[in-house]
C-alpha cells in the first residue's frame, strides 16, 4: 500500500512553531524586562530579546521540540545575556591591550625581560596555583568558571587565588631580575 502525503499535511515542527508564535505575545514583554534590568541600555535589551526569539525559533524545529514556556524563553535570554557580557569583556580586554602598548620612549627590552621573568615565575609555582592564575588572569575566566574547571567551590577558588597571587608576588619579588626599573 502506498501512503500519499498531502501537501497540506502539517510539517512535524509546525505545531511547535504555532505554539511559539502564540507564546510570543505573552512572553516578549517578560523577556524584555528580564533583559532590560540586566543591560546597560534599552538598545542592547531589544537586540538580546530579538536574539532570544531567533534562538527559540531555531530550537522548536528540533526533535522533540522543547516545552514552550516563558521560563524556557527566560533561560534562553539568560544564555544570550551571558554571551553578550562575554563578548563585551573580550572587547574591553582588546581595547586595554591596544591602549597598553608601550610608548615610544619606553624601553621595550625592559618590558620584554619583565614578561619573561613573570612567565618563569609562573612556571615555578605549584600546579594548583599556576592553573588557577592562568585560568583567571591569562584566560580571563570569572571565578565561577575557574571553580568549575578546578572542581572547587567559588569560595575555595577565591581563597586559592589569594594564596596563588601571594605566592606569585613573593616568588617574583625575590628574583633579582624582576622588573624593578628606576
Amino acid at each position: 500500500m502506498v501512503t500519499v502525503v498531502s501537501e497540506f499535511a502539517e510539517h512535524p515542527g509546525q505545531e511547535a512553531r504555532r505554539k511559539l508564535v502564540e507564546l510570543y505575545d505573552d512572553a516578549v514583554g517578560e523577556v524584555y524586562v528580564y533583559l532590560a534590568r540586566r543591560c546597560e541600555s534599552t538598545t542592547v535589551a531589544e537586540e538580546l530579546t530579538s536574539e532570544t526569539f531567533l534562538a527559540a525559533a531555531d530550537a522548536v524545529v528540533r526533535r522533540p521540540p522543547p516545552d514552550l514556556t516563558v521560563a524556557w524563553l527566560i533561560g534562553i535570554a539568560r544564555h544570550k545575556l551571558a554571551d553578550h557580557w562575554r563578548r563585551r569583556e573580550r572587547e574591553q580586554r582588546l581595547l586595554v591591550a591596544v591602549d597598553a602598548q608601550p610608548a615610544a620612549d619606553d624601553d621595550i627590552w625592559e618590558i620584554e625581560l619583565d614578561r619573561i621573568v613573570a612567565h618563569e615565575v609562573l612556571a615555578e609555582l605549584g600546579d594548583h596555583h599556576r592553573g588557577a592564575l592562568t585560568l583567571r588572569y591569562v584566560d580571563g575566566l570569572p571565578v565561577r568558571d575557574v571553580a568549575a574547571h578546578l572542581g572547587r567551590t567559588e569560595k575555595a577558588t577565591e581563597v586559592l587565588l589569594v594564596r596563588a597571587r601571594s605566592a606569585f608576588r613573593a616568588a617574583y619579588e625575590s628574583r633579582p631580575d624582576a622588573g624593578r626599573t628606576p
